[in-house]
């Protein structure tokens, strides 16, 4: 592809989050603070849209990252496999301020991935016998026991990437692939939010994890803070 439907760079986080809207589903990459979009997660709260639903694998945690949107009181309702020691959704949870739907973390990512697919639904024995059944379909299949998971679609997503090019192609700094190629896959706009930002031809096609055909929207941000909630060292 060349001319101008080749680049998708914009100039600022503003300009990139212009489509939002409130009441909007929105797909965050990332694991607890490391990998965050750290740009976008903060641009959201300038651009002031409420009712949110998030979808991310636990919401920020200290204060930081996600848990910003949190304090802001502009999400609605959670998406996410882990709650763990993120006080600021436990308490917004207890409250009844927020919706908290927890999902286990295989079957988050695969419901992300079934979308992207175009897979409406499928049986996964994880949760049979725990509260995560409740109110789902279970199908017994060769004599185990399945529950029906639905396809987890997002209005948008935030995705962090190791490296773009100006067409969207990415490549993603570790396990940042957990979540990030997928919610890119099953997310209507996607907005890529890059460390680095190259010219298209640049990254070896074997070296994509992501081709540019899934993404809409790149912001280049070279700084991060790069958090992350605790540092373990050995002792001696």
């Amino acid at each position: 592809m060349t001319g101008k439907h080749a680049n998708k760079v914009v100039t600022s986080i503003a300009e990139a989050l212009a489509p939002l809207r409130d009441g909007m589903t929105i797909l965050v990459g990332g694991f607890g603070l490391s990998g965050n979009p750290e740009a976008l997660i903060r641009g959201v709260v300038e651009r002031g849209v409420r009712e949110l639903t998030l979808v991310s694998n636990n919401a920020g945690n200290l204060g930081k990252g996600l848990a910003t949107w949190l304090h802001a009181g502009i999400i609605k309702k959670v998406i996410c496999s882990y709650i763990g020691n993120n006080d600021d959704l436990h308490t917004r949870m207890a409250s009844g301020e927020v919706q908290v739907e927890i999902t286990p973390q295989g079957t988050l990512a695969e419901r992300m991935r079934a979308a992207g697919a175009g897979i409406p639904a499928f049986f996964t024995p994880t949760g049979v016998g725990t509260v995560v059944e409740e109110g789902k379909e279970i199908r017994e299949i060769d004599g185990r026991r399945y529950l029906l998971e639905r396809a987890l679609h997002g209005d948008v997503a935030f995705v962090r990437a190791q490296t773009s090019d100006h067409f969207g192609n990415l490549r993603f700094w570790r396990t940042a692939r957990n979540f990030n190629p997928v919610m890119a896959t099953a997310a209507k706009l996607t907005i890529v939010e890059c460390d680095k930002l190259v010219d298209n031809g640049l990254i070896d096609p074997d070296a994509v994890h992501l081709p540019g055909i899934f993404v809409h929207r790149i912001i280049h941000v070279p700084e991060h803070e790069n958090a992350f909630e605790y540092k373990t060292v050995r002792k001696r």
